[in-house]
């Protein structure tokens, strides 16, 4: 979701290089953006902040003509089989919540109900029940790159994907190779006294912000990956991108990628740096 400051002020910057004092300079703009998505992060943003920092928000929205999107080009694509319109009843009913046609009337919160159909149910524990769901005969295809690249588990939290992830390479035969993060740091300012007797290795490892992994990463050969951030876009290597581990070395990793430009083709992994995406930590 496009943030409010972010049109306004290329609004101001347009009107100032074309001396037009209309919205944009009098020049067309084209926004692209959907409203079933999250609102803008405001670290440690009210509600109100929040919703002020949406485009719909700025005094540049009533300048706008919205045209909608009415047709799921993915779903046009599967046949009309018993999965196939199951997607789309899915699908149907996560645009009904988006469009508040689910869910009505409300003062801001509401409970929505989820169709059964779409619930685990009977089950002890969670993680095993919504891997073994989602990933049904896994040693079986541990080889097919289709049967990885068509399902994934969604979680809400960090810490939720890494119990789904330290279950779900319990399950694969084969024995595990951890990485760690560097935990040495790098001073933002030289004039701090006991810098790293406050900021201990022990403590760094603990941190867990945006854009940046955890400190330690398991993997066994032939577990999916996803990559998280643009490594070689001429390779195909994008935020995104799924792969198979192929080989683990001390300091590279090999895979095969599963989709994205260039699918089933073999590509290495090195170390690379990192750096926090939160401002608010002094270094």
């Amino acid at each position: 979701m496009v943030q409010r400051y972010c049109i306004e002020v290329f609004n101001r910057t347009l009107r100032d290089i074309i001396h037009c004092n209309f919205p944009f300079g009098g020049k067309c703009v084209l926004m692209g953006g959907d409203f079933h998505q999250i609102l803008p992060v405001i670290p440690k943003g009210s509600r109100a902040d929040i919703v002020n920092a949406c485009i719909s928000s700025s005094y540049l929205w009533d300048c706008c003509k919205i045209f909608e999107l009415t047709q799921n080009m993915r779903l046009s694509a599967i046949s009309a089989n018993e999965d196939g319109n199951r997607l789309k009843k899915i699908a149907q009913w996560l645009l009904d919540i988006g469009d508040e046609k689910i869910g009505m009337p409300h003062d801001g919160t509401t409970e929505v109900e989820i169709p059964h159909d779409l619930l685990v149910q009977n089950y002890t524990d969670p993680v095993a029940a919504i891997v073994s769901v989602t990933y049904p005969d896994l040693m079986e295809n541990l080889t097919n790159n289709d049967y990885f690249n068509d399902r994934a588990i969604l979680s809400p939290t960090i810490e939720v994907v890494n119990q789904v992830n330290e279950f779900m390479c319990s399950m694969i035969p084969g024995d595990s190779v951890e990485y760690f993060s560097s935990d040495s740091v790098c001073k933002s300012s030289q004039d701090s006294n006991g810098f790293e007797d406050l900021h201990t290795a022990k403590f760094l490892n603990t941190i867990s912000s945006s854009g940046l992994p955890m400190h330690k990463l398991t993997l066994k050969v032939g577990v999916p990956i996803m990559l998280l951030r643009n490594i070689d876009e001429a390779s195909g290597l994008c935020n995104g991108t799924r792969l198979r581990v192929t080989h683990l070395g001390k300091s590279m990793i090999e895979a095969i990628t599963l989709n994205g430009s260039k699918p089933n083709e073999k590509v290495l992994i090195n170390h690379m740096d990192m750096n926090l995406s939160d401002s608010r930590l002094p270094f």
